[in-house]
């Protein structure tokens, strides 16, 4: 894989934010739910630049739901390139740092890699973060946006299929939460 512009690249949820405080943090990108406060937790970082963005973690519509948007995924992958040089270490969180960040990542690092493949890159999120199950309508713009032709989402159903086989289980919490689709794509990469 190419290298990036950045020596650190970190996925978490909000109750793991204290653990990176001190770890030379230089941009941060947090997606949280609307109407959720700021986390505490920044004030012990050293100085970074930080952008917020607030959706739910859905993808489909639903009453009170805010669903995340084309404009969210072109504000994260605008943060990505507009870091530029000063960008060292990128920390990205969510409520749980499992769906909306592993989805902004994979993004991320899909503009950044404009020649790798897509499943290097979902290899790589994967490594930064074993449990992403990124989500796949931030996923969907994202594909469109970097003209990879649906190659991302099916990237992301690889990841979906390896969860699904080593916990079948995940399957019907996923249905429960109206992520039916994806665990659909899963269940297709499987075969």
């Amino acid at each position: 894989m190419q290298t990036l512009g950045f020596s650190a690249l970190t996925i978490c949820g909000l109750d793991e934010l204290d653990r990176h405080s001190a770890r030379g943090v230089t941009h941060v990108l947090s997606i949280l739910d609307p109407d959720w406060p700021e986390p505490a937790a920044f004030s012990s970082f050293d100085p970074h630049c930080r952008a917020t963005l607030r959706f739910h973690d859905a993808i489909e519509a639903a009453p009170g739901v805010t669903l995340p948007e084309k404009s969210d995924v072109e504000a994260i992958l605008a943060f990505g390139r507009d870091a530029g040089d000063d960008l060292s270490h990128l920390l990205i969180h969510c409520h749980l740092g499992v769906s909306r960040s592993t989805a902004a990542m994979l993004m991320i690092l899909a503009q950044a890699l404009p020649r790798e493949s897509e499943d290097a890159i979902a290899d790589k999120l994967l490594e930064i973060r074993p449990q992403a199950w990124p989500n796949s309508r931030m996923i969907g713009f994202a594909d469109e946006i970097l003209r990879r032709d649906g190659r991302l989402s099916a990237a992301a159903g690889r990841i979906y299929a390896q969860h699904l086989s080593t916990r079948p289980d995940l399957a019907e919490t996923m249905r429960r939460l109206s992520r039916e689709k994806e665990v659909e794509l899963g269940l297709a990469a499987k075969d």
